[in-house]
């Protein structure tokens, strides 16, 4: 006689049937199209145990891309300002020109019209990242290479900024985005003048 799998087994089943569900029928649908029916259906689950987990469709898409995003944003110190920002903004490119960024396009989308989704945004996806980018300029400014007068999140915006206006806008394709020569232009003003 084969043992009942225990309910923590079937509950983490669930919750990463449910991750998938979500993120593959937002990429393959869009996510606009996306609906807790379809993806408690897909994932084999009733409505109630998605709800019992997360609050709406925006929080739980944030946590499928949240943990496809893994280290791929981590912030390196190599001691080198200029290669560490340039290859973090690379990865953030790259991200946002996959899958993942298809999904998180839409559930920035949605937060502009919900503040829930809006702070879950912030707490799990932005403030996470830009703490640790801060860290890095904080590390940065102390050793000489950025100005100490301007806000480390000042700085943060300066670099992200172009990078979010394509993304979000789509002024112009990610796919030609030359991180170096943006964070060279950025830190140029960021520098010590001498």
């Amino acid at each position: 006689m084969t043992p009942e799998p225990s309910p923590a087994r079937r509950s983490a089943r669930s919750h990463r049937a449910i991750l998938d569900a979500t993120f593959e029928l937002a990429v393959r649908n869009g996510y606009p199209k996306l609906t807790i029916e379809a993806i408690a259906a897909a994932a084999g689950v009733g409505k109630p145990t998605i709800y019992r987990w997360w609050p709406s469709k925006g929080a739980l898409a944030l946590e499928s891309i949240n943990e496809r995003m893994g280290t791929a944003t981590d912030f390196p110190d190599t001691g080198d300002v200029v290669a560490d920002l340039a290859g973090q903004i690379d990865n953030v490119v790259r991200l946002f020109n996959s899958d993942v960024g298809a999904v998180y396009r839409g559930v920035i989308a949605e937060a502009q019209g919900d503040p829930k989704v809006a702070a879950a945004v912030r707490e799990t996806i932005t403030e996470p990242r830009t703490r640790q980018c801060r860290a890095r300029l904080d590390r940065a400014v102390a050793a000489g290479q950025l100005r100490a007068d301007i806000p480390a999140r000042l700085m943060v915006e300066q670099l992200y900024a172009p990078v979010y206006y394509r993304f979000l806008l789509g002024t112009e394709p990610l796919d030609g985005f030359d991180a170096r020569a943006t964070v060279e232009r950025v830190l140029d003003g960021l520098r010590p003048r001498h």
